[in-house]
């Protein structure tokens, strides 16, 4: 079934050592994982590496605020991760970390050729600067509004609203998250990366299949802005590699954070015999390479890093395959409601194969967010695995092993049907080598389906009965566990632990693909044991609740302290006049409905007493459009019409509450009219 062998090496983004892993970071690695081992299981040789990003100011600053040095604060996080990974059987290859030797090598490398080649340039600028603090201020670390759009609590690389990208001095009414005080412009000297110089190279491997559709769409927009310098330097005190040749200047973190891909290889090459680094990454490989990333760091991995390969004479990317983000029962993880839940609060609950296989029922090839609903899941996972695909290997084992000792008849009593189960393989492959993860999913169901179907019309519990039909039994029962068979190296790579069990179970090797061509016959199989219990609502309910934080807590204290603060200085005071200029008004939402292209905003069509407005709000992460149809909320009826890069805003929705998951824009229904005026 699988094509000829491959050499392929794929990676997932890599997390940063800042925080724990929650179930949204798992969607990226269990799609990883599932599309490896699927490629292992075809018998090709596939590597998965991936590392801790471990340099930048939050680190420097957590550490600090914990009494402690960077170094143990990503010694600390390492452990962690890997153990969450683990326990979630993700199993890479190599797991290694950005602050390592091979990554500092392959830096100084990258950096040296691209200077080398005039792909770096050195200039004075002005920059955002923390007096209180003593230090420049980071990108992350500026929060104002958008110099294109707008937008409020922006920061200060990008605007989540429009997509514009900016330099932090360009903000407006900008603050320090650190200190919560208004920047000062210092002049600092930095070194930058010539992106435009790869303009040609990039509109071309942009548009050579390398990036998913939708990528390639969104990628082209940021050379219809034309390409900019990028920054790649930081001043001390930065915690990560100190640029060679530029004393006190550092690398910036997403200089050096994709090397790592090459750094965790080449520590796996160091550790692996006969495996060769070039081989992988030269310029001219005939070897495959995969990124996994999220949609939010599309322009690192679609720009500047195969610009920074190309530049310092490496090979690019064989593909891109960018993924969306999750949602908790239609809305954004949110601590109050306990749906912020960290790995290790999950698997302190939960099995965690019920999360993998849900996640691989929803994935697809494209990059639209995913949702887990949580009632959905405990239905799918029960209905599914327990109800459909383990009940076929529990109605049928028991009377092999009672009745034959064991023993599966000696030959196929159903090759047709057999041979039904095994061809489907081929486009199931196909899904999985595409990660239409659902699609496969739901052919394997329908499988199983089949299988449930044969078992309940051939009743070997009735002819148990029946004296005369003890081969019939045996003959039914062994169909049914060759068809299990067939399904569990379906799901081996959504379900590796189960897969595991089934193997002891059926007393096999290994399973691969090519091994299901021909059923078990006259083979003896070992007691069934469970494979898979129910999910228990008690256990959702309890793992909600741990998940909820106090917002008194240390942990919660702790963790806002370590981030971008949430609490903006109070704004400049303005007139009684000039407050009651506005005209707020009630406003029934007729309609509401995602903006494409925009992660925050949904349109919203408002009613305001037999005029009709058009609005753009920033409520994407607290709403959906299908709640919001036919509620009353009040809004700022004469506010001068923006216009904004998806269209023309005519107003503004008042909102409440401290942003994310917890905003309020709704009214009370209490006989209040469009159009009515709020006093």
């Amino acid at each position: 079934m699988s094509k000829e062998n491959r050499t392929i090496l794929v990676t997932s983004a890599l997390p940063y050592a800042n925080g724990p892993i929650h179930i949204g970071h798992l969607v990226e690695y269990i799609q990883t994982d599932i599309w490896v081992r699927f490629q292992k299981l075809q018998g090709h040789d596939c590597r998965y590496v991936c590392a801790d990003d471990a340099h930048g100011t939050p680190i420097m600053l957590r550490a600090r605020q914990q009494g402690i040095t960077p170094e143990a604060l990503i010694a600390d996080s390492s452990r962690e991760h890997q153990a969450d990974f683990a326990d979630f059987n993700i199993d890479f290859d190599n797991y290694h970390s950005t602050h390592s030797d091979e990554n500092r090598m392959f830096s100084g490398l990258i950096f040296e050729r691209n200077q080398a080649a005039g792909h770096i340039a050195t200039r004075t600028i002005t920059q955002a600067y923390d007096a209180q603090e003593n230090m420049f201020l980071p990108d992350r670390f500026i929060k104002g509004e958008c110099p294109k759009c707008g937008a409020a609590d922006q920061y200060g690389d990008n605007c989540e609203v429009c997509g514009s990208t900016y330099s932090p001095i360009e903000l407006k009414n900008a603050v320090s998250a650190i200190s919560g005080t208004t920047p000062v412009e210092k002049e600092t000297e930095h070194l930058f990366f010539k992106l435009t110089d790869f303009e040609d190279m990039l509109k071309q491997w942009t548009r050579a299949g390398h990036l998913q559709a939708e990528v390639a769409n969104k990628v082209e927009e940021w050379f219809n802005d034309g390409l900019q310098e990028w920054g790649i330097s930081r001043d001390a005190p930065y915690f990560g590699f100190e640029i060679p040749g530029h004393p006190g200047k550092y690398f910036y973190v997403w200089m050096d954070a994709p090397i790592g891909y090459m750094a965790s290889f080449q520590h796996l090459c160091d550790r692996t015999a006969g495996l060769d680094f070039e081989r992988y990454w030269n310029r001219d490989a005939t070897t495959e390479l995969y990124h996994f990333i999220g949609k939010d760091i599309i322009n690192f991995h679609a720009l500047f890093w195969p610009a920074m390969l190309s530049g310092a004479d490496f090979r690019t990317p064989t593909a891109i395959f960018a993924h969306g983000f999750l949602t908790v029962d239609g809305q954004k993880m949110s601590k109050s409601r306990g749906t912020f839940i960290k790995a290790r609060t999950y698997l302190d609950h939960l099995n965690p194969e019920y999360l993998r296989y849900y996640f691989a029922a929803k994935l697809g090839s494209g990059v639209d967010d995913i949702d887990l609903n949580l009632e959905d899941f405990v239905a799918r996972v029960n209905s599914d695995l327990v109800g459909k695909v383990v009940n076929i290997a529990s109605r049928c084992a028991g009377f092999i092993n009672k009745r034959f000792e064991g023993r599966l008849a000696d030959t196929c009593s159903e090759p047709g049907l057999y041979q039904d189960f095994v061809s489907a393989g081929n486009d199931i492959a196909a899904d999985y080598e595409n990660r239409d993860f659902g699609h496969a999913i739901r052919k394997i169901m329908a499988l199983a389906d089949r299988a449930n179907q044969y078992i309940d019309a051939n009743k070997p519990w009735v002819l148990a009965k029946q004296e005369g039909e003890e081969q019939t039994v045996q003959a039914v029962c062994s169909v049914g566990l060759n068809l299990f068979r067939v399904l569990m190296t379906y799901l081996q790579p959504v379900l590796p632990a189960m897969a595991a069990e089934v193997e002891s179970f059926l007393n096999i090797p290994a399973m691969t693909w090519n091994a299901i061509e021909a059923p078990l016959t006259g083979h003896s199989i070992n007691s069934f044991k469970p494979l898979m219990t129910r999910v228990e609502e008690e256990k959702i309910d309890a793992m909600l609740e741990d998940s909820k934080d106090s917002l008194g807590s240390t942990a919660a204290a702790a963790e806002t302290a370590a981030t971008a603060p949430q609490v903006e200085p109070i704004a400049e005071t303005i007139s009684f006049e000039d407050f009651a200029k506005l005209d707020l008004r009630i406003a029934r939402i007729t309609r509401a409905a995602h903006v494409e292209g925009a992660d925050k905003l949904l349109q919203l069509t408002l009613d305001i007493g037999g005029e009709s407005r058009n609005v753009f709000a920033g409520i994407k992460s607290a709403y959906t459009p299908e709640s919001l149809q036919g509620k009353l909320t009040v809004m700022v009826a004469n506010l001068a019409p923006r216009k904004m890069r998806f269209g023309l805003s005519e107003g503004m929705v008042l909102a409440a509450g401290p942003g994310g998951s917890d905003l309020f824009i709704l009214h009370p229904d209490d006989g209040a009219q469009p159009g009515m005026r709020v006093k």
